[in-house]
């Protein structure tokens, strides 16, 4: 159905050589580097050994769609490729400079940035020596609906004074965030649709706090979610990125391409697990045959094949429509999909970490992890309720008298 053109089958290639290379024997030295340093979201040496050696692969800035600054590759292009990553979420993704936020952050950038933004901070997040925020969620209102935003970026002469409170705002508290993109509201009284501005905020503006960093089920990822205030923070004209009422604009274009990244990272964790699933199965022997002889586990295992496969292609259909007419006609496939994908593997992966018994709950192996990033995908991006509600409006108008 969907064919693959000649240049996205040998990165495919490539990366997945790099994977079995590089990435996967890393895992265990990733995880005690991590246990070793003292920051919880420094990046790791065996990180940047890999980031080297993915660059001298070929392997690098892969999701830009930008010929100027990637390899150009289509949605549909990419997607298989995003999904290789996510077998290995913790390492695979940032070694090849394609993990988020940095991702979403350099397209708006690139589409929106200024020469200076381009070179200050564009540059140096295409070639992975800074890291970046991406400032929208807030603790006090129901951010799934960005019109609900509360903080107030108030005009003061040529600029603005920003007030509010941000967090999960991914990548903020690393030592090497340098910037973050802040979604707040500039005219309350502006159509619904107009009242947001997006704004590049140095990380050490003054007035910028990085308050705490937050676990997610116990885990301290190395991106770190920042909970983040502003307290009188100036941010000049020039630094409004496309202008003043273009915020929602700007992350109905973000989160589109990251929507489908997300879910292809999803399916290459499901997939994962299946593998993992698999082999317990042969291993672990109970009440004198394998577990892979047990019906309840084989129609696991058919189930877990027969769901990342439509997963898969849904993702795939909605890459491609998107390609073909753009994101905002492909907003429903888009919906579709983030509900369906974190569904699929969340069942895969507790189903995996039954068959592995106490060891799937532990860091032997990276099931417990995979879970704890598969159930923060049902809300990030767009809760799944949000994503229902717009998939049934769509769907009701078609019958509407």
């Amino acid at each position: 159905m969907f064919d693959e053109t000649d240049r996205a089958k040998e990165l495919r290639e490539k990366l997945e050589s790099f994977m079995d290379s590089h990435i996967y024997p890393a895992e265990p030295v990733y995880r005690e580097q991590m246990e070793a340093q003292d920051d919880p979201h420094a990046v790791p040496p065996i990180l940047q050994e890999l980031k080297v050696e993915a660059r001298s692969r070929g392997l690098w800035n892969l999701f830009h769609p930008h010929e100027e600054w990637g390899p150009g590759l289509t949605n549909l292009e990419y997607a298989p490729l995003a999904e290789i990553m996510g077998r290995s979420p913790n390492l695979a993704p940032e070694a090849t400079n394609c993990n988020a936020p940095d991702t979403g952050n350099m397209e708006v950038f690139t589409l929106f940035g200024t020469d200076e933004h381009k070179e200050k901070y564009l540059r140096p997040l295409l070639d992975g020596e800074i890291a970046s925020g991406f400032a929208m969620t807030e603790p006090a209102v129901a951010s799934s609906d960005a019109t609900n935003i509360e903080m107030r970026m108030e005009k003061d002469g040529d600029g603005y004074i920003l007030n509010g409170r941000k967090w999960f705002t991914s990548n903020g508290a690393r030592p090497d965030c340098k910037v973050l993109i802040v979604m707040g509201k500039t005219d309350p009284n502006a159509e619904k649709h107009r009242q947001q501005s997006m704004m590049v905020v140095p990380t050490d503006a003054p007035g910028v706090e990085i308050v705490r960093s937050l676990p997610v089920f116990g885990y301290l990822d190395r991106e770190s979610h920042a909970d983040v205030t502003f307290t009188d923070v100036r941010v000049e004209a020039k630094d409004v990125l496309k202008g003043e009422g273009e915020g929602f604009a700007i992350s109905q274009a973000r989160l589109g391409p990251g929507r489908i990244h997300h879910c292809m990272r999803a399916i290459g964790m499901a997939e994962r697990a299946l593998e993992f699933m698999c082999r317990r199965a042969h291993e672990r022997v109970v009440f004198g045959e394998p577990l892979a002889a047990k019906a309840n586990i084989q129609d696991w295992i058919a189930e877990a094949r027969v769901d990342i496969d439509q997963a898969r292609l849904l993702t795939l259909h909605a890459a491609d429509m998107m390609d073909k007419v753009g994101n905002k006609e492909a907003r429903n496939l888009i919906s579709e999909i983030k509900v369906a994908a974190p569904k699929v593997a969340l069942t895969v992966i507790d189903r995996a970490i039954q068959v592995h018994g106490g060891a799937g709950v532990t860091d032997d192996f990276p099931l417990a992890e995979m879970y704890s990033h598969a159930r923060t995908l049902r809300i990030v991006d767009g809760a799944d309720e949000v994503h229902k509600m717009t998939i049934a409006r769509r769907e009701l108008r078609k019958y509407a008298s």
